[in-house]
């Protein structure tokens, strides 16, 4: 047997072979073929190629036999293996797509593998047709019928446009002590504490904690972060209301940036941000006052991942807040101790998304300002 299969490559096939092996995502059986040709072009037996490559001595004997009977491509490519027949035909698969892409029964919210099933049992020949079936006939087409997306599409009209762009060339500009740039967002955060004390975590075993828990109310989170330097501020109140709006605007005027002529505040459209909220708080003078060091520009409406503070309220989310609070005070301690380290280790957000990217991207979606003459 082995005298009779004997393989000699070429140096183009060496060449083909070594490069298959050195690069490139191919499947695993194609590459131990192509190890098992060049060990038998070395002149190693069936039982060293076998050992070495981690075998079968009828996989050597195999590639072997393809190659010299065959050519280089039989030798690496994968044998028809044997099977049953596919139980659904073409167009009974193409009416199973359609099934689950229709809506489900009255009565149920989704189709489930048993449902659909049932249903082409319903509409075809078959007798039966098992869950597996169904299963793999829906993946080869991509088709999870019981999931589904949450999305909205935001309307890109003139409107949109404008706002995105006054919001990245503020991100643009250079840095202006005299008039700086400050994103803010709101975040709502549960207190959330334990019913049972948590067991401490120890070598080879995670710490463990009770699936249920403890509602302890919520609390409301003023994030801020300056734009062009290393800086942002997290303030905790027990309401969302405009009047705490208020008292964050006073503290940006006249606590974080007394020495500001004019402060740019980047914000979504919320009913609260607004000069109103100043004027429901405090004395028209003292509202006045605020307001003539504050200058607001607002995000397009479903579009606050224009807003750069989201991308920190996501970190302080994971480092900070990923666990069970139920202590207000707690809280508080923790998110100045985050606060304080980050701003210690001037971290800032890296923003690449300018007017010009927008433009090139988004060019599609911008009003269409062509008139016919």
């Amino acid at each position: 047997m082995n005298v009779r299969y004997r393989v000699e490559l070429s140096q183009i096939e060496r060449t083909e072979l070594r490069a298959l092996l050195s690069g490139g995502k191919h499947a695993s059986r194609k590459l131990k073929r192509a190890q098992i040709l060049l060990a038998a072009d070395g002149g190693a037996s069936d039982e060293e190629i076998a050992r070495s490559v981690g075998v079968g001595g009828s996989t050597v004997y195999r590639t072997k036999r393809h190659f010299v009977e065959g050519n280089l491509e039989r030798a690496l490519s994968e044998e028809p293996r044997p099977g049953a027949e596919r139980k659904l035909t073409g167009k009974e698969e193409a009416l199973l797509v359609v099934t689950a892409c229709a809506s489900p029964p009255a009565g149920r919210a989704r189709w489930t593998l048993k449902l659909l099933a049932g249903a082409m049992v319903k509409l075809t020949e078959h007798k039966s047709l098992s869950h597996e079936t169904v299963r793999r006939r829906l993946a080869e087409n991509d088709l999870k019928p019981w999931r589904k997306d949450m999305w909205c599409i935001p309307l890109v009209d003139g409107e949109y446009v404008a706002r995105m762009e006054d919001v990245l060339d503020l991100y643009a500009e250079a840095p202006d002590p005299e008039r700086p740039v400050v994103c803010l967002d709101e975040s709502p955060v549960q207190l959330i504490g334990e019913a049972r004390q948590p067991i401490p975590a120890e070598p080879g075993r995670f710490e463990r904690y009770d699936y249920e828990y403890r509602r302890s109310g919520t609390v409301n989170l003023f994030v801020l972060l300056d734009v062009h330097r290393p800086w942002r501020k997290v303030k905790v109140t027990e309401r969302r209301a405009a009047e705490d709006y208020a008292q964050c605007m006073r503290d940006l005027v006249d606590i974080h940036y007394p020495g500001a002529e004019t402060i740019r505040i980047v914000q979504d459209n919320l009913s609260t941000h607004s000069a109103g909220a100043l004027y429901q708080t405090f004395p028209p003078a003292e509202a006045r006052r605020i307001l003539r060091r504050l200058e607001f520009h607002y995000t397009p409406k479903h579009a606050s991942w224009l807003n750069m503070v989201e991308i920190e309220v996501g970190v302080l989310r994971g480092q900070c807040l990923g666990r069970r609070i139920d202590d207000p005070k707690r809280l508080r301690r923790e998110i100045i101790a985050w606060e304080r380290q980050r701003n210690a280790a001037r971290c800032r957000i890296k923003w690449m998304f300018t007017t010009d990217k927008a433009r090139a991207k988004m060019g599609r979606a911008y009003p269409d300002t062509s008139k016919e003459s």
